[in-house]
């Protein structure tokens, strides 16, 4: 019998991962505290309000503005900068399609460049290149936790006179030099999505340390309102993208627990950095010496198939489910989704932009193809496991290595 847990064998992984979300009588209070006060509306309400102010102020922001989701925030950050119809937003290929749809949501026309193939994150070199007249801001993905370099797109933006936007939904208490992410630029986005590092299901806010940043979103975000003047005056184009007390008073009681989990994550990524770089054809997400901290979203790796006998990325996968491991699938290539492949993208643009050639649609994109396809990502509640459980994932991959030979003559059940 093999030792594959695909083909027969006995699984590596018996003891279970940590389960997400993870929850206790703090949560369980704030929520019968919202219920019992009647107040479930954020305007009259003050929890959202406490939620916005300590979540700003841990990551070092003077404001922070609580939205429905991390699209939304994005959606809300254009807006405040005042992004619209024949603008560019400079977008990393390798990243969740909200990067590119809320640029699209204003208008303007996002400009995909490739990442860098040590950490995935926005090429600053390509950035600076697809610099044009019409290029009004970058928004810097922070992928599975780890920063993009900050201190290369900060020269850019500021060279360019360009706004920088860090989207941060993978990155909640990551650190670059010490410092917490979000604040580097014009604004950083959140998500509080059900996978993310903390959550109330959906949500989302902006931090930043702009005054006119923060007024124009607060207003966006709440109707076109304008702080401190009457209820129905509407001064802007405004949505509702105003976050609930409920989500308000969970997101406080899942903060209190941020540091402790992000310190726990960390570590157990650097004890699987050092046990998986012993196995041929693994290659861990470099860690920059500048990120002091990563929040990890993902533990994830590259795959060099050359050394697993050529079995396919979704043959490893499986192989890697079977023993205990659980994964998440990595994103596809932004440029290649179905809306910019059949040209609905047009749709939301206008003028000049909605009928020219985009030709950075047509390039090849080699770092993010390779991301998108061969890179595996293990999702952050694994990271809360204890020292056993960073040991028992090498076994599985050690296991796979030594027998990917025998993986890849195998009839593997749903091969494509």
């Amino acid at each position: 019998m093999s030792e594959l847990a695909l083909l027969g064998g006995k699984k590596s992984k018996t003891k279970p991962f940590p389960l997400w979300p993870q929850y206790d009588e703090t949560e369980r209070q704030a929520v019968m505290q919202v219920l019992e006060s009647r107040v479930w509306w954020r305007t009259p309400g003050t929890r959202t309000l406490e939620f916005e102010q300590a979540f700003a102020k841990y990551h070092g922001a003077k404001y922070g503005i609580a939205v429905t989701n991390g699209t939304a925030a994005i959606e809300v950050v254009m807006a405040a900068l005042g992004i619209g119809p024949g603008d560019e937003v400079i977008i990393p290929d390798f990243t969740f399609v909200a990067t590119a749809s809320a640029v699209l949501f204003a208008g303007a026309m996002p400009v995909m460049v490739d990442v860098t193939a040590d950490t995935h994150c926005i090429d600053p070199d390509l950035v600076e290149a697809a610099i044009t007249p019409r290029t009004r801001a970058i928004i810097a993905v922070h992928m599975g936790g780890h920063p993009a370099d900050l201190d290369r797109l900060r020269e850019i933006t500021s060279k360019h006179k360009l706004a920088l936007v860090e989207d941060s939904s993978h990155a909640h208490s990551t650190e670059w030099r010490n410092r917490r992410i979000g604040t580097f630029g014009s604004a950083g986005t959140f998500s509080f999505q059900s996978s993310k590092l903390m959550t109330s299901g959906e949500g989302g806010i902006i931090i930043t340390n702009d005054d006119q940043v923060e007024r124009m979103a607060r207003s966006v975000h709440d109707c076109g309102r304008m702080p401190g003047e009457w209820f129905y005056s509407h001064y802007i184009y405004g949505s509702n993208y105003r976050m609930s007390e409920w989500q308000g008073a969970v997101l406080h009681a899942q903060l209190s627990r941020l540091d402790q989990q992000t310190q726990h994550r960390h570590r157990n990524a650097r004890l699987l950095d050092q046990l998986l770089g012993k196995i041929g054809g693994i290659a861990p997400q470099k860690l920059d010496p500048r990120c002091t901290r990563n929040g990890h979203y993902a533990y994830i790796f590259s795959l060099d198939r050359s050394a697993f006998g050529e079995i396919s990325t979704e043959d490893f996968i499986k192989a890697l489910n079977a023993e205990g491991i659980p994964t998440q699938a990595s994103y596809p290539p932004v440029h290649e989704l179905d809306v910019f492949r059949s040209g609905e993208y047009r749709k939301k643009l206008s003028g000049a932009q909605k009928t020219e050639e985009h030709p950075f649609l047509k390039q090849t994109f080699p770092v993010t193809q390779k991301a998108a396809w061969d890179a595996v990502w293990i999702p952050q509640p694994a990271l809360l496991g204890d020292d056993e459980d960073m040991h028992e994932i090498a076994g599985a991959l050690t296991k796979i290595h030594k027998n990917a030979t025998q993986l890849r003559n195998a009839p593997v059940a749903g091969r494509g």
